[in-house]
């Protein structure tokens, strides 16, 4: 095999994040090939692109959302003998399921908001779910990023108009927390910095999250060094306990009381120029570029058999 593999990025994908994905290829891949042989490919249906080989090429995954972070791309390259950058089949899957993620995180004792997946809108009670999750709801899709399709409501009469307005789906509900949200890089188990996020208007929705100068940063972000503590014990135990490999990013938000609050975790977070990964990592000193060499380092020491936190090469 050789010790020195082609990176071959798979960008674009079918879902919603699409444009998104290509920009974070792009900016992946200028970085990269200072340094590799690298090339990115356009990935415009479920399926893997022809050509790849398994003695030459390390896949480095960047499709945010459908047919990249819920372990299907994963699985065709576990099956195709690919050695790849990132979680492995079973983490993203669990990952991108935003409840069963929550699940997992809170029998490791974190915290996470209170909340009901559906399928059926028609079959929700909303004087029911005022009574046992308050008046201030946030319902997404269980299983996309971005925060694509994200509704907010306050009172019975808006949980109804909003429930009135969505189809039939794999949704999620919450109790809206209210507070400073925030979110932490890892890589390969190490906590990096912690980015605050203050968007216009109070939501990071799609829109405030890819919009320049419709948000703003602070990083590292200034809290008390007891939630710091807290936010990074919570978002290793997250990364961990789902099983993450490499790098992720991980999603809080802190109610007034301090309390910090699990939202999810992204296996494949962005890394255009307005994405919170690069900004995680700056807080601990690393450049972009620097960056993206340690994301792809384990996935080049295992594509040379080399263990990796002592775990065998093709461990997922």
């Amino acid at each position: 095999m050789n010790a020195n593999p082609n990176i071959v990025i798979l960008a674009g994908g079918v879902g919603p994040e699409r444009d998104i994905s290509i920009l974070s290829g792009q900016a992946l891949s200028d970085s990269l090939s200072q340094y590799y042989h690298t090339r990115m490919v356009d990935l415009t249906e479920r399926s893997l692109p022809a050509g790849l080989c398994p003695e030459n090429d390390l896949i480095f995954p960047i499709i945010h959302g459908e047919f990249g972070e819920d372990g299907d791309l994963q699985a065709l390259l576990d099956k195709a003998g690919l050695q790849y950058c990132g979680s492995g089949t079973e983490a993203s899957r669990l990952c991108m399921n935003k409840q069963k993620a929550k699940e997992c995180v809170f029998a490791e004792g974190v915290r996470v908001p209170r909340g009901l997946e559906f399928s059926s809108p028609s079959q929700l009670c909303s004087e029911e779910i005022i009574q046992e999750f308050g008046n201030d709801l946030i319902i997404k899709p269980i299983d996309q990023g971005s925060s694509v399709s994200l509704f907010l409501s306050s009172g019975e009469d808006e949980l109804k108009m909003t429930l009135a307005k969505i189809n039939s789906g794999n949704w999620l509900l919450e109790e809206r927390i209210f507070g400073r949200e925030l979110t932490i890089g890892i890589l390969d188990e190490h906590t990096l910095g912690i980015v605050e996020v203050i968007p216009t208007g109070g939501v990071y929705d799609y829109q405030r999250k890819y919009t320049p100068g419709s948000t703003e940063y602070r990083f590292p972000a200034v809290i008390d060094p007891q939630t710091e503590v807290e936010i990074k014990d919570f978002a290793l135990k997250s990364y961990q306990c789902c099983g993450c490999r490499d790098f992720a990013r991980v999603d809080f938000m802190i109610c007034d009381d301090g309390h910090a609050y699990f939202l999810e975790i992204n296996t494949l977070p962005g890394l255009t120029q307005t994405s919170l990964l690069p900004k995680s990592a700056s807080s601990s000193g690393y450049n972009f570029d620097q960056l993206t060499q340690k994301l792809v380092l384990p996935g080049i020491n295992r594509f040379g058999g080399i263990p990796v936190n002592g775990k065998t090469p093709h461990a997922a």
